[in-house]
């Protein structure tokens, strides 16, 4: 009886060779496109943070009701840059005008100080930079501290018959502007309209405050909400509802 001779097949050293190579590029390519993955998204989330805390520092800009806008962060509130990052959690001195905590969430760790890469964002003028990623990722929450803390509000003031005060009745009326001082407190800044009912203010913050107009025989006066925001120099016209002058 006749048996068949079995035939065996198998890989030879260079076709192993071959597939360990293989199997080694693919590996290679897998790894580094994981790895870019994975500094994508860190660099992603360290970008959505720093937006955070600029938001923080001066609010964030999206934010309006009935046409104005409502959210201005720390200086808004306080008037001043932070002295540090901590100051958008901590009260950094019992400040009676400091609204926080202004990070989302309201976290207490130093998490919010730290970049995906675990390294502590730098804070410097109007720059917040991440280092972590071994470049610098820089966030500018503003073209220059003038343009938070140093505009002008300006205007004219005239009664309900569109008269201006003139030389007789100018020394009657007052504006007042009242706005944070930047030490935690509430400044007021006054001024007399000239004869032609003009009237100007300048190093103001951003943010909302109220502007009063009093016609002082009387003790009559007019309150506005005045919104400044950053860099922009706010024009008013203001009619007082009475025929005064």
């Amino acid at each position: 009886m006749k048996t068949r001779a079995r035939h065996q097949t198998g890989f030879t050293l260079v076709e192993l060779v071959v597939i360990i190579v293989l199997i080694g590029i693919v590996a290679s390519v897998a790894a580094r496109k994981m790895l870019t993955t994975v500094d994508n998204s860190k660099y992603e989330h360290t970008k959505k943070e720093l937006d955070h805390l600029a938001w923080a520092i001066t609010g964030n800009p999206n934010l309006f009701d009935n046409g104005a806008r409502t959210d201005f962060g720390y200086v808004g509130d306080v008037g001043a840059f932070p002295p540090n990052l901590d100051a958008l959690i901590t009260n950094p001195g019992g400040y009676a005008t400091w609204g926080g905590p202004y990070v989302i969430g309201g976290r207490t760790t130093d998490d919010f100080k730290r970049d995906a890469w675990n390294t502590v964002y730098s804070y410097a003028g109007t720059t917040l930079r991440s280092t972590g990623s071994g470049s610098n990722i820089d966030k500018l929450f503003a073209t220059s501290g003038a343009a938070l803390l140093s505009n002008t509000v300006s205007g004219i003031f005239i009664d309900a018959a569109s008269q201006a005060p003139g030389l007789i009745y100018m020394d009657s009326c007052s504006v007042n502007l009242v706005y944070p001082d930047g030490t935690g407190g509430m400044a007021t800044a006054s001024t007399t309209p000239d004869r032609h009912g003009l009237f100007s203010f300048s190093n103001i913050p951003v943010g909302n405050h109220e502007l009063s107009l009093i016609y002082i025989p009387d003790s009559d006066t007019t309150l506005i909400n005045v919104c400044v925001l950053p860099g922009k120099d706010v024009k008013l016209d203001i009619v007082f509802p009475a025929d005064l002058f």
